[in-house]
């Protein structure tokens, strides 16, 4: 019912900037609870931002105010963007959708949609 479409990843020199688009169609419906996660070979799904439908926003504390979550609802996109990056953001980063608030909007089980990971690689 709802496709996620993750792009702008790359490989970037530490101090560098990315910005992750997450291209959403189907049955989008705006109150959704979109997020941010990423994942490291060996290690855990983790949460990195996410935003709901009052644009309220939560972040990982690892984010340290580098990164900002936003969304587009008129064009169905969410943004990341990445600054000053470091190398242990390294990682797969997924979009992701939730029809109904979880109680841990970080937490991957609380996502009913979901894309298919961009690759971010920094280099230090």
């Amino acid at each position: 019912q709802v496709q996620l479409v993750e792009s702008g990843g790359g490989s970037v020199q530490a101090g560098g900037s990315l910005r992750l688009s997450c291209a959403a169609s189907g049955n989008v419906d705006s109150t959704y609870i979109m997020g941010w996660f990423r994942q490291a070979p060996g290690k855990e799904r983790e949460g990195v931002a996410a935003i709901d439908s009052d644009d309220s926003i939560i972040y990982a504390d690892f984010v340290k105010g580098r990164f900002t979550i936003s969304k587009d609802n008129p064009k169905n996109t969410l943004h990341l963007q990445m600054n000053s990056l470091k190398a242990e953001d390294t990682a797969r980063y997924y979009c992701a959708a939730a029809t109904r608030y979880p109680e841990d909007p970080m937490t991957w089980v609380g996502y009913n949609y979901w894309g298919q990971g961009t690759q971010v690689t920094v280099s230090s």
